[in-house]
């Protein structure tokens, strides 16, 4: 219970004649207009804060909106890109399935071979 009251009395020691906020009261203005003028101050930092909030808030409402257009983009090329595909594919299943296997195996070296060139001339 001592160490309370010497802490408290330590407390106002160090402290005694600083407002909060760091603010020496002056015989000139009174606590109340001291407190006005922090809190005045107080009001405009958090102003300040609020706007660049919404600014921040605003910028990121239009990053996710730039993102969701790309992806939608991306999803209908990737649909686009699966239909050629898929008709690809039941183009080569035809070929295999009608030819003789010796026409398979020379369509499919033919293939290859025009990947390497393409790939060799393209690096």
């Amino acid at each position: 219970m001592n160490s309370r009251r010497d802490l408290r009395n330590n407390r106002v020691a160090l402290f005694d004649g600083i407002e909060e906020g760091g603010i020496r009261a002056s015989s000139s203005y009174s606590t109340h207009e001291i407190d006005e003028q922090d809190n005045e101050r107080a009001l405009d930092g958090l102003q300040d804060r609020v706007i660049l909030l919404k600014r921040l808030s605003g910028d990121i409402n239009e990053e996710v909106d730039n993102h969701n257009r790309t992806l939608d983009r991306m999803g209908n090329d990737m649909d686009a890109s699966r239909g050629v595909l898929s008709g690809t594919m039941d183009k080569f299943k035809m070929v295999f399935e009608t030819k003789s296997s010796r026409r398979m195996f020379t369509l499919v070296v033919s293939f290859v071979v025009v990947f390497l060139i393409v790939y060799y001339l393209t690096r």
